[in-house]
């Protein structure tokens, strides 16, 4: 056999391996949280892109929430000023939500639809405001030692409502809509949210098939740096509580959790770091990350 028949082999055992998750989940409705190393390595940002616009053109319905935290550090520090976390989310003073909004509704979202687009697709790009999208309100956020203690985290919001009505119009009409992670609240003003919990509660209002959360790390690990392939709630619950999950996993986790309990059918995160992981994930046998199941 040659080594080019051989490779057309392979290549069709591909194809073949894909036609039933094809068939399942044709006209299905993923939810693509896009950010970490997956974002800044220029190869890994042409394979999202590629994976995506193949998904829209084999006649799944992807949707990308990005975030975008090493860009936005990046441009603080420009105007000299250091980014505060608490328990894994951004504090969020006024100077700081200007500078959210530009980076993310501004250039990294314009990046991905340029990419997107670049690849063969039509990508649009959407914040919180455009057909009101994401309205918002101000975090109280619970102190996970004192739960009698809370931190003002300033312009953080969480979601009070989604109002898909543009993205199932842009969807319907062959688009990739692209949604960086601000909301507005009742006076208008701006809320930062955490991309993982945008990612989430768009995946449970639109009824989606899958959410895939592209992360730094090969999934969820145990203490040992195991990856965990399958979690439920219960376990979800222990992790929590003996510390393994912690910091930025842990918006990721409750938000992949709650998506799950909430009509999700499966819920993924999985290493964006690993050339095509979306297609990876999607269409073979070989998963790439951690599944997350409601029970």
């Amino acid at each position: 056999m040659t080594t080019s028949s051989a490779s057309g082999t392979l290549k069709a055992e591909i194809l073949s391996e894909a036609l039933p998750y094809l068939r399942r989940f044709h006209g299905k409705t993923i939810v693509v949280k896009y950010g970490g190393n997956a974002m800044t390595d220029v190869k890994l940002q042409e394979s999202f892109a590629h994976d995506v616009v193949m998904l829209k053109l084999v006649g799944m319905n992807p949707i990308v929430v990005h975030g975008g935290g090493p860009q936005i550090d990046d441009a603080l520090k420009k105007i000299g000023k250091k980014g505060e976390f608490v328990q894994g989310m951004r504090v969020t003073d006024e100077e700081t939500m200007e500078v959210v909004e530009w980076v993310l509704g501004g250039e990294v979202q314009q990046d991905i639809v340029g990419l997107i687009n670049h690849a063969g697709g039509q990508a649009v790009g959407l914040t919180g405001r455009d057909g009101g999208l994401i309205r918002a309100r101000k975090m109280k956020m619970q102190d996970m030692k004192d739960p009698s203690k809370y931190h003002d985290m300033g312009q953080v919001g969480e979601i009070e409502s989604i109002n898909p009505a543009v993205v199932k119009a842009l969807q319907d009409d062959a688009f990739i809509p692209v949604i960086s992670p601000i909301g507005f609240g009742e006076n208008n003003e701006s809320y930062n949210i955490n991309a993982d919990l945008v990612a989430g509660k768009l995946a449970e209002i639109l009824k989606a098939e899958k959410l895939v959360l592209l992360t730094n790390t090969p999934g969820v690990l145990d203490k040992q740096g195991n990856l965990l392939t399958g979690l439920t709630a219960k376990l979800i619950d222990e992790l929590f509580a003996d510390g393994t999950i912690s910091g930025g996993m842990l918006p990721k986790i409750s938000s992949a959790l709650d998506a799950a309990k909430n009509g999700v059918n499966a819920v993924h995160i999985i290493d964006g770091r690993v050339p095509h992981c979306l297609l990876l994930e999607i269409l073979t046998d070989e998963g790439v990350g951690t599944m997350i199941k409601s029970h």
